[in-house]
């Protein structure tokens, strides 16, 4: 339970920036709590050409040896007054890894022994797999590519001048700390490069939220083996040969397993790639992707097509490859559909179905480097499922591309249900570009997809991933979709509690008024909602228990379980307690159970027993009480944790 009348605290004063000695704990406390943000300068400043995965580990170790060994000097820099630039503990930290990451890109010399950082790191180390950021939109991979062209103090200069929001003197200053030679060629160089500083911030280049794929150390061993389990069956064929009947191998038949399938090698060809017609959906008994046409002004370019179904068997290195939580991300077993090949802002994107998986090819439009490779798990969808799929997302856009028989689109703050929705212009099945939800900072707006379509209208909500998650309310069981406007002014409190629930593989989410409960003092009627997030893959299923006072604009999360049947249609029960402060400064322990709920009692820090589904009792601020309740039916239930 969690008190909901909670002041916030003050932040503590940082150090001053005249502190001209820096001790390690000094340091160790500010690389501990800035740790995320060195690691992304580092990420940046240092070469591209390192591959991202090592990139990231050298990151990551560059970062972790930013200590100073004892008592040191700290760097005579210019900094700002307040945060984290008045830390001189975080702006030795910061030189040291600007310096060292410099220090990585130099090119080694014979008659001089390597720096440190420019060998691969010893430290961090993942074996058989390699890691890699999240992959982003077309704008991000764009910007690499010109970073990439950058020199390493002029990187170093634009992150630094994006990322850390420094003035060009404290960069000037910085960089001749780190023992940048000519620092006004890095600034002129600097400025070459468009000044698009937000993406510095996206997940393309945040190497502390990593995807993993196998090395190819992995695939060596595999080759490996199979060459030696070819030279032994070179030496048992002959002793076979002389030995009658058809021979004792497991598999029969079977092709070594190193041998190319022509199975596999059909679903590589773009000319088998399955292409439904546009009005095949208004005759089939179904509406999900398996009827969406092909559509996009790509869909006859045989040479991207073809890239896409390779890098989708066979992913390479440089490819930024993600997939839902429970999506396989292993080849097609043969020929799958194509529901799109097109250009999308900066990028040429291909998205296929194979009947389980949506999976998007992107790739930038000028060439081939840095493509990206996602996959979405999307088995069972039904009619309002397959609905949209996310093209591309750009500067906090997101562009999709809907079902054939969706003839209308608009956005929607889900924050404001008394607003009107934006239309959004529908071409050739694509919309136009609309904010997407905020990602960072505080929620002031919380921007959905509204769809219409001849069985109705529903909402669709951006989580990050491949297709959007539906948006319902009611009772679990017998939900209905979020249209109407009683619908939108139920889910408004509880719309920024939905970015708890990002990038789980999320295929709906459920808002269920299931108490109110008059509040003590004669301060009005709260409302008790529970909010389920299905999932794709049938596990992993979160719920929220909220709390919300009159007049407020947000709900307050009381209580958060994972993989529990409460909430849900096998079990639409919830009991769940909050201590709430009234306006008289009385501390009250408020509890509420859904309908069929007959007692509550509270025992710990709080002791009550009320009959009924509603429970107020005097308490201490900060008290604990554990909840319990019985059903109509003589069953227990426990509060929701």
């Amino acid at each position: 339970m969690q008190s909901q009348d909670v002041a916030p605290r003050p932040a503590p004063a940082s150090g001053s920036a005249s502190d001209r000695v820096v001790d390690v704990e000094q340091a160790e406390a500010a690389l501990v709590e800035h740790y995320p943000r060195l690691v992304r300068l580092a990420f940046l400043v240092l070469p591209p050409g390192l591959g991202r995965n090592r990139r990231v580990l050298t990151a990551h170790a560059l970062t972790q040896r930013a200590l100073p060994r004892g008592r040191k000097a700290a760097p005579v820099i210019p900094a700002q007054s307040d945060g984290r630039e008045g830390d001189p503990g975080y702006a030795f930290v910061r030189l040291q890894v600007v310096r060292t990451a410099l220090e990585a890109g130099l090119p080694l010399r014979r008659k001089a022994w390597p720096k440190r950082s420019q060998l691969p790191p010893l430290l961090p180390q993942v074996w058989g797999l390699r890691l890699f950021p999240r992959s982003g939109g077309a704008d991000e991979l764009a910007l690499d590519q010109r970073l990439s062209a950058l020199t390493g103090p002029a990187r170093a200069a634009y992150v630094l001048r994006g990322l850390e929001k420094l003035p060009d003197s404290d960069v000037r200053g910085l960089l001749t700390a780190a023992g940048v030679a000519d620092v006004d060629a890095a600034l002129a160089e600097a400025d070459s490069a468009q000044a698009e500083y937000a993406l510095l911030d996206s997940s393309e280049f945040d190497p502390c939220s990593l995807q993993a794929r196998p090395t190819d150390l992995m695939r060596r061993r595999q080759h490996m083996k199979a060459a030696l389990a070819a030279a032994a069956a070179v030496a048992v064929c002959g002793a076979l040969l002389g030995m009658p009947g058809d021979g004792w191998g497991p598999d029969g038949a079977a092709a070594p397993p190193y041998a190319q399938n022509p199975a596999a090698r059909a679903a590589l060809d773009p000319a088998l790639l399955l292409k439904v017609p546009a009005a095949a959906w208004e005759s089939s008994a179904r509406t999900d992707f398996s009827v969406w046409p092909a559509r996009g002004d790509l869909t006859g370019d045989s040479a991207l097509l073809r890239r896409a179904l390779a890098v989708w068997a066979r992913p390479g290195e440089t490819v930024q490859v993600s997939a839902t939580t429970g999506t396989p991300s292993g080849g097609p077993s043969g020929p799958p559909q194509l529901l799109y090949a097109g250009t999308v802002d900066n990028a040429r994107v291909v998205i296929l179905y194979d009947g389980l998986r949506i999976v998007r090819y992107a790739e930038p439009r000028d060439n081939t480097k840095g493509a990206a490779l996602d996959f979405a798990r999307v088995d069972g969808a039904d009619r309002a499922e397959a609905s949209a799929v996310v093209l591309g997302r750009a500067d906090g856009n997101v562009r999709y591309l809907t079902a054939p028989w969706v003839t209308k689109a608009a956005d929607r703050d889900l924050l404001k249900p008394g607003s009107d929705a934006t239309d959004l212009v529908l071409t050739g099945g694509t919309t136009a570009p609309m904010a997407g939800p905020a990602q960072s900072g505080p929620c002031t707006s919380w921007n959905v997809l509204q769809l219409t379509d001849t069985s109705g209208t529903r909402l669709l909500t951006d989580l990050g991933e491949l297709v959007p998650a539906r948006l319902t309310t009611g009772r679990p069981g017998s939900v209905k979709d979020a249209s109407g406007a009683d619908a939108l002014r139920a889910w408004a409190p509880y719309a920024c509690s939905l970015g708890a629930m990002r990038s789980t593989g999320v295929r709906s989410v459920n808002a269920w008024t299931y108490a109110a409960q008059p509040l003590p003092d004669a301060s009005g009627t709260a409302d008790w909602v529970c909010t389920r997030a299905e999932t794709w893959q049938g596990g992993g299923e979160r719920v929220l228990a909220q709390f919300h006072t009159p007049g407020g604009r947000y709900g307050t999360v009381a209580a958060k379980a994972e993989n529990v049947p409460e909430c849900g249609a096998k079990d639409p029960q919830v009991l769940a307690g909050v201590l709430w402060k009234s306006g008289a400064g009385t501390w009250y322990l408020l509890a509420a159970g859904s309908p069929g709920t007959s007692s509550i009692s509270a025992s710990g820090g709080v002791r009550a027993t009320v009959n009924g589904h509603l429970l107020a009792a005097k308490a201490k601020q900060g008290a604990q009480a554990e909840l319990k309740g019985t059903l109509a039916d003589g069953r227990a239930v426990s509060g929701l944790r």
